[in-house]
């Protein structure tokens, strides 16, 4: 079976760790080069070594200058990979008016920077696929402690929609990776940072009808498939892997 992804450049931003560093490493494997970003540069000291068609780049997603001046050194662009972001816990009355513009700015305004800066260098090519990592905390289910997340994520949907219907007719496709509970550095770390840290674990895997967490390499194949040519008939959508999470 000949590589998914054979020849094409793919820039995947919040590739340091969990779902944006597998996503990474798929797309190589599927015949892509990648240029992989995170905001700490150390995270992504080690994949050049893993394949020789992956480039690393330090980027702070929420920097105008500096995401215009890492898609210009990318130069071709077939996938755009928008992964970077982070998770503040708590409800409306927990979030700091910081936290909030820190959830917002990270979460869904990278994307916004990202996406408009890499479209005029795939609609030269006429045609590209971006694929946004949103998450089941957003417009689709409300999850408890999690107030600016899924409001940041939920115009990550919204968004992905809009560049969907804007930029069809030029070839360019937009899609919504929507991952469940995830088993993640960051997942691990909230884990380990609660008082209770069994019952932590316990009642992160309740959430999903199937009894377990996903994994990275599940959601990578569903970002790989978003790229590709075999969802070629796709724009605007959302795909949801959640271990039945929001059934």
């Amino acid at each position: 079976m000949a590589a998914r992804l054979q020849g094409k450049r793919a820039l995947v931003t919040g590739a340091g760790q969990g779902i944006g560093r597998a996503i990474a490493l798929a797309m190589v494997q599927e015949g892509a080069s990648v240029l992989a970003t995170s905001r700490s540069g150390a995270k992504l000291a080690d994949l050049p070594s893993l394949d020789a068609r992956i480039e690393t780049a330090a980027l702070d997603v929420t920097d105008e200058q500096a995401v215009a001046r890492t898609v210009q050194a990318a130069g071709q662009i077939d996938v755009l990979v928008n992964c970077a972001g982070l998770v503040l816990n708590g409800t409306v009355l927990d979030c700091s008016l910081q936290d909030w513009r820190r959830s917002i700015d990270h979460n869904a305004t990278g994307v916004f920077l990202m996406t408009r800066a890499a479209l005029p260098v795939m609609l030269r090519r006429r045609g590209g696929a971006i694929v946004n990592v949103a998450s089941v905390a957003s417009s689709l289910a409300g999850v408890a402690n999690r107030a600016a997340y899924g409001a940041s994520k939920a115009a990550v949907i919204g968004l992905t929609k809009a560049v969907a219907r804007d930029f069809i007719a030029q070839g360019l496709r937009c899609n919504a990776l929507c991952p469940g509970t995830t088993d993640t550095p960051s997942l691990q770390e909230r884990i380990q940072s609660s008082p209770d840290s069994e019952r932590a674990r316990r009642e992160f895997i309740a959430r999903q009808p199937m009894g377990r967490l996903g994994t990275v390499q599940e959601m990578a194949a569903a970002a790989v498939f978003l790229a590709s040519d075999e969802s070629a008939f796709m724009t605007g959508s959302v795909l949801v892997i959640d271990g039945g999470q929001t059934l």
